[in-house]
């Protein structure tokens, strides 16, 4: 029994260093928690979506899910070929293009009026705070923060390792003019040497003009946060980026809710709709789209070009790493009112405002 206590607190105290690690950023405090208290979605010591969001669905439980992962054999295809890719220049992009650059998941650079925004930068090859577990796909890391240009405006829709890399943010401090977020997730940022005067956190619904041609607005999504055992402290988000004559909804991982409607009817119709469509299961479904989600989103935000992001890069779930660009296409295709979709391989030129530019499957015939 004492050999075994003793274990037992070695281990306990091994797990406690290893969270003290800087990658697991810093809870909000001080004014930045009084802000959050302020905020309409803050309640019940957390941050809450608009309608009820179980962490599981009906019927699911946490052990289940666990022994479906670990243990219970799944057919879930994982690519063994190198994922497709091609290799922009991006430092000798013109100014006066506008564009967009996928970097696999939900990591992308855009190009408009004159400014560069980064979203949600994951270069480290890793989705997780554990080294080696989350690993990307062969071939999807073919860019890192040397490869970026002066960044004006890094846009962070929310804290999960997949969106928020602790070793890639630290790269790019020398890069970043100004960061824009969501409550609370500024004090990870603080914590890792950010000055506080280039971090902007807004609530829901809210507006920033960055110029005269340039304004985002921050929106609602289906989420929830956390990088350690506390969740919800800080707030998720997706971006509305507009010009005077475009117009593209940013969404970071949501679940489908009346929300995607509300936006539509806000701000639509949008010229691209970037919407999360990957690592989903019907065991989590209020907090990622299924692929039927997404064609439902995509005719509430009113999208002409809609980009189905959050897949091709990590295994975070329990379906084939193609099966999202699978069924999505499928599902558009047959449906009333297909939408045209945007699907260009990692790192191709996207022309925001060409909407005749055309992609190719390049996920097929991939093993």
């Amino acid at each position: 029994m004492t050999t075994f206590l003793i274990l037992l607190c070695l281990i306990a105290l091994a797990i406690y260093m290893f969270l003290q690690h800087p990658k697991f950023g810093k809870a909000p405090s001080g004014e930045r928690q009084t802000q959050i208290q302020n905020s309409p979605q803050y309640k019940n010591g957390k941050f809450e979506n608009q309608s009820f969001t179980p962490d599981l669905a009906e019927g699911a439980s946490m052990a289940g899910v666990l022994f479906e992962f670990f243990f219970k054999k799944v057919d879930r295809k994982i690519p063994t070929d190198l994922i497709p890719s091609v290799k922009t220049n991006l430092k000798e992009l013109s100014l006066d293009q506008d564009v967009l650059v996928w970097f696999g998941h939900s990591s992308y650079f855009i190009q408009l009026e004159g400014k560069r925004f980064l979203i949600d930068p994951v270069f480290s090859g890793n989705a997780s705070p554990i080294p080696g577990t989350t690993k990307s796909f062969k071939g999807s890391d073919i860019y890192s923060v040397d490869d970026l240009p002066e960044i004006d405006y890094l846009l962070i829709t929310h804290d999960h390792y997949d969106h928020l890399d602790y070793d890639t943010i630290l790269k790019l401090k020398p890069k970043t003019k100004k960061i824009i977020t969501a409550l609370g997730v500024g004090s990870h940022f603080e914590f890792w040497g950010f000055p506080s005067e280039i971090i902007i956190e807004k609530d829901w619904y809210s507006t920033i003009l960055l110029d005269e041609n340039l304004t985002i607005h921050t929106t609602p999504s289906r989420h929830f946060s956390g990088r350690s055992f506390k969740r919800c402290n800080t707030l998720w988000t997706s971006f509305v980026l507009e010009t005077k004559d475009f117009k593209m909804y940013l969404g970071g991982d949501s679940g489908y809710d009346s929300h995607f409607a509300a936006i539509g009817e806000k701000y639509g119709p949008f010229d691209i709709a970037l919407l999360d469509n990957g690592q989903y299961n019907e065991k989590w479904k209020y907090i990622h789209n299924m692929p039927e989600d997404v064609i439902k989103a995509m005719t509430d935000l009113k999208a002409k070009r809609v980009f189905p992001v959050h897949s091709s890069k990590f295994s975070l779930s329990l379906h084939s790493w193609d099966e999202p660009l699978v069924k999505v296409t499928e599902l558009n295709s047959l449906s009333e009112n297909p939408i045209s979709l945007i699907t260009p391989m990692i790192g191709e030129t996207v022309e925001l405002k060409n909407d005749k530019q055309e992609f190719k499957q390049w996920w097929k015939g991939v093993n």
